[in-house]
């Protein structure tokens, strides 16, 4: 079957034994849906599922949707769409020009090409559901061209689109049953039972996924069993974190370690995914001295911890690294809100003159001046609201910021599903990224207080912007080398914003560009064959200008940053025999258990 060569060229998310029978067939699932099997419940197609896996966000909760200003774009859309009638009437004429010729075959309007939800051949064999698919085109298509006429700033046009979008997608053909071809066939394959699947499904969903369907099969799964499963042994506990150890896989080792900071609000093991997609494996299999911070899961009796908290963690960690490995210094490692916490880190270190980070590879955004998906929709009033909320609590939940960020990507994170789980009556995929983006934690309410004016703020591009740890923040007088990572595909965290970081690091900066999306800029394994990445040795001040001049090469930045780390690794030594030391022993093995917590 196509699916199965397709399945076999892309590395990009793990399937765990997707169930096959052998009414599959390669008409069925042409749409992205698997057909159906003697089992009656199949999984989200691997292709339909990767492209899910590029659009998660990873650590949600910097910033929500402020629902006054969601609804004050809706009615920014509202006028835009009506406040010049002689655009409105032109298109709608060419509009209903449009519809004259899909009545009599003659349209060649057509879907976008990455759009699976109309790859299925029907679309193009049958009349009636060729002229559906181009009926709800040109409709969209029309309303696009409208908002493009309107006169208004590229920001408000681009809120007003995001409103749009969600609207029209909401009336895809493909979200009810009469409007789906593979979901009548699977009626048809299944003798109704898709039906029975499908109401199952959205029950299920109504009543414990909080009306959100699901985006993974969690029965696959089981941390520490096949996903981060490799090996190490907690050698630090703390009130706040584990530190874990893993075992060193060659002969000779950097001396230098490296210690990962990971985002606060999704589990560590992004880095230690399943065997053959694990950051943490691939850097012990080049010989580095890996240890990675795994943070424990508050609740409201935690709500008082903020940034310094977490500061004082990774200060803690660092300490550890350094007394069990015996070296002087140490590199780092940070994503998401990880980095927030690792670049405050690094300037209040240079204000106290400790040089115990010798570099720092980053795969996030640091100056928030730089226009994202998320900071559309931000405003100090709802700013506010959210704080105070998550202070009435004590948390903010991770479940809850995923089902709001779920709608910023509707057609990925949200309408495939619906079209696979409830109309279509198959499980919902199993992906390890998925799975990990499922598995979210909580942010103590004082901390996402603090990431939260560090988004609007911007404190670390003013010198003094920001105190932590008794020490102002100048981020000026840090001079460390970094590697800043970006996805070229990154919806949530454009590359463009990340590359922005130069206007926050002082040091040398290694930026790499990465054929992928926001969580896949970290799970970019060698065995990868679509993999690429672009270079520059050039720091230009324009995004667009560094990739003109970059260099395309084939291949994972890992193998990349595995010859950049060895620049910082401080030559190399006999690996040790054992994990920890006697100040701090290896304890449970990894992934330890705060990982566990619920």
């Amino acid at each position: 079957m196509p699916a199965r060569r397709t399945r076999q060229a892309r590395e990009n998310v793990t399937e765990i034994k997707p169930v096959r029978g052998e009414a599959a067939n390669e008409n069925s699932a042409q749409d992205g849906f698997a057909a159906a099997d003697k089992e009656g419940q199949p999984e989200l197609e691997h292709e339909a599922a990767t492209d899910a896996a590029e659009q998660i966000l990873g650590a949600n909760p910097l910033l929500g949707i402020d629902r006054e200003e969601l609804l004050a774009a809706g009615k920014r859309l509202l006028r835009l769409m009506t406040v010049n009638p002689q655009v409105l009437i032109e298109e709608h004429i060419a509009f209903a020009r449009e519809l004259v010729e899909i009545a009599f075959g003659r349209s060649r309007v057509l879907p976008d090409a990455r759009d699976r939800r109309f790859s299925h051949n029907i679309w193009q064999k049958s009349g009636y559901y060729k002229r559906l698919m181009q009926g709800f085109v040109a409709w969209r298509d029309m309303l696009n061209r409208v908002l493009d006429r309107a006169d208004t700033t590229t920001e408000d046009r681009e809120r007003a689109r995001f409103v749009l979008q969600l609207i029209t997608e909401t009336f895809a053909p493909t979200n009810s049953l009469l409007g789906n071809p593979g979901a009548l066939q699977r009626i048809t394959e299944t003798r109704g039972k898709s039906l029975i699947y499908g109401l199952t499904n959205f029950i299920d969903d109504l009543t414990n996924n909080f009306g959100m369907p699901r985006q993974v099969d969690e029965r696959k799964f089981q941390v520490g069993k096949n996903l981060a499963v490799t090996p190490g042994a907690v050698v630090y506990r703390g009130e706040s974190f584990e530190l874990i150890q893993y075992a060193p896989q060659t002969h000779l080792v950097h001396k230098r370690p490296l210690v990962i900071v990971p985002p606060q609000i999704n589990k560590f093991y992004a880095t230690d995914l399943a065997p053959g997609r694990s950051f943490a494996e691939y850097a012990v299999s080049q010989g580095v001295q890996t240890f990675c911070i795994s943070w424990r899961n508050p609740t409201a009796a935690q709500r008082d911890w903020n940034m310094e908290t977490y500061l004082s963690a990774c200060k803690e960690a660092i300490t550890v690294a350094c007394d069990i490995t015996g070296a002087d210094q140490v590199n780092t490692m940070a994503a998401c809100a990880g980095g927030f916490t690792l670049a405050t880190l690094l300037g209040h270190l240079a204000a106290k003159g400790d040089e115990k980070v010798a570099s720092a590879t980053l795969v996030t955004v640091l100056d928030t001046e730089a226009p994202t998906l998320l900071g559309q929709f931000a405003s100090r009033s709802g700013v506010a609201a959210t704080i105070e909320k998550s202070r009435r609590k004590g948390v903010l939940e991770g479940s809850e910021m995923a089902r709001v960020f779920a709608w910023l990507r509707p057609n990925d994170l949200v309408w495939l599903f619906v079209a696979n789980n409830w109309v279509m009556g198959n499980r919902p995929p199993a992906f390890d990224i998925l799975y990990w983006n499922s598995d979210t934690t909580r942010l103590p309410a004082e901390f996402h207080a603090d990431l939260l004016r560090m988004f609007m703020e911007n404190p670390l591009k003013s010198p003094g912007g920001i105190t932590a740890l008794g020490t102002p923040i100048d981020m000026s007088k840090v001079n460390v080398p970094a590697y800043v990572v970006a996805g070229v595909t990154d919806h949530i965290t454009p590359w463009q914003a990340c590359y922005q970081s130069r206007n926050i690091l002082r040091g040398k900066i290694d930026f790499v560009l990465s054929s992928s999306g926001h969580i896949q800029s970290i799970v970019n394994p060698p065995t990868n064959p679509k993999a690429k990445y672009f270079l520059n040795s050039a720091m230009p001040d324009d995004a667009d200008t560094w990739l003109a001049g970059a260099s395309e090469h084939s291949g994972s930045w890992w193998d990349h940053w595995s010859k950049w780390y060895a620049q910082h690794g401080a030559g190399e030594v006999p690996a040790p025999k054992a994990l920890g030391n006697a100040t701090c022993p290896a304890g449970d093995p990894a992934p330890g258990r705060y990982v566990h917590q619920r």
